[in-house]
C-alpha cells in the first residue's frame, strides 16, 4: 500500500496522476482548487480531497493540517499557472501587470518551497520516500519561450530540486525533476493516448507518456535516485 499526495489535481495531467497511479488499496490525498471528478471513481482507492487555493500564503498550513501525521510515500507536485495569452503568437512581456507576475511566483515557486516544507515530516516516516516536481521544457537551457515570469518559475523548480535532494538525501528521499513538452492535457486520461495522438497529429504528448514515466521512478529501490528527465514534443523545436 502507497500513500500519495497530488498537486494540481483536478485536470489534465494530475488528473491522470490521480485515476492512473494508484492501485486498489492505495491512497491518495488529491489537492486542488475545484473538486475533483476522480473524488467519484470506485476502484478500490482511497482519495481524499484537500481544497486549497495555492495563490494563498495559508494554504500550505491547511494542506499539512489535512494530511496530520499520517504517512506520505509519494508527493507530485505538478502546479504551474503562466502569463495570461503567454502562448499566444502576439504574446508582449511589455504588457505583464506586476500583479499577474507576482501571482505566478507565489503559485508556481513559494508555494513549491512552503508545501514541500509542511509535508517533509510526512515523508520522511516512509521507507523510500519520493518528491517529484513536474517543470517544463521551458525552464531549460537555451529553449525560445519569451514568457519571462513562467520559464523563471520553471528554472527556479529546477534549482528547488537541486537543493531539495540535497536537503534530504541522509534521509533517503529521492527528489526528481520531470521537464515534458506540449502535453495533450485536454484530452481525459480515460480517452487514452490513442486519442491524444490522433487529436494533435502526433505532436503532444499524451500524459500517458508522462504517467509511465513516475510510474518508473516511483518503482525504483531507495538506492537510487533520478535527478531530472527532459521529455519534449518530438516536433517541439523550442526543446
Amino acid at each position: 500500500m502507497k500513500k500519495y499526495i497530488i498537486f494540481g489535481a483536478s485536470k489534465g495531467l494530475g488528473d491522470a496522476f490521480v485515476k492512473g497511479l494508484p492501485k486498489q488499496g492505495d491512497q491518495v490525498w488529491v489537492v486542488s482548487r475545484n473538486r475533483p471528478s476522480s473524488l467519484d471513481l470506485e476502484d478500490g482507492v482511497k482519495r481524499i480531497w484537500i481544497q486549497a487555493d495555492l495563490s494563498q500564503q495559508e494554504a500550505s498550513s491547511r494542506i499539512a493540517d489535512a494530511v496530520a501525521e499520517d504517512v506520505i510515500d509519494v508527493i507530485i507536485y505538478n502546479v504551474g499557472i503562466w502569463e495570461q495569452d503567454g502562448f499566444e503568437d502576439d504574446y508582449n512581456f511589455d504588457n505583464d501587470e506586476p500583479a499577474e507576475i507576482a501571482r505566478i511566483i507565489q503559485v508556481n515557486i513559494t508555494s513549491t518551497i512552503t508545501c514541500i516544507q509542511s509535508l517533509l515530516p510526512n515523508i520522511r516516516k516512509s521507507e523510500a520516500g519520493k518528491i517529484i516536481f513536474i517543470g517544463s521544457t521551458a525552464g531549460l537551457d537555451h529553449t525560445n519561450n519569451s514568457q519571462v515570469s513562467f520559464v523563471a518559475s520553471k528554472f527556479g523548480l529546477r534549482g528547488i530540486t537541486n537543493a531539495l535532494r540535497e536537503h534530504v538525501r541522509q534521509d533517503q528521499i529521492a527528489v526528481t525533476c520531470i521537464n515534458p513538452g506540449e502535453l495533450a492535457a485536454e484530452i481525459p486520461y480515460e480517452e487514452g493516448a490513442e486519442k491524444a495522438l490522433s487529436a494533435y497529429d502526433s505532436t503532444r504528448i499524451p500524459v500517458q507518456d508522462i504517467l509511465s514515466l513516475v510510474t518508473c521512478v516511483i518503482g525504483l529501490s531507495k538506492a537510487a535516485c533520478v535527478k531530472e528527465i527532459n521529455i519534449p514534443a518530438m516536433q517541439d523545436t523550442n526543446a
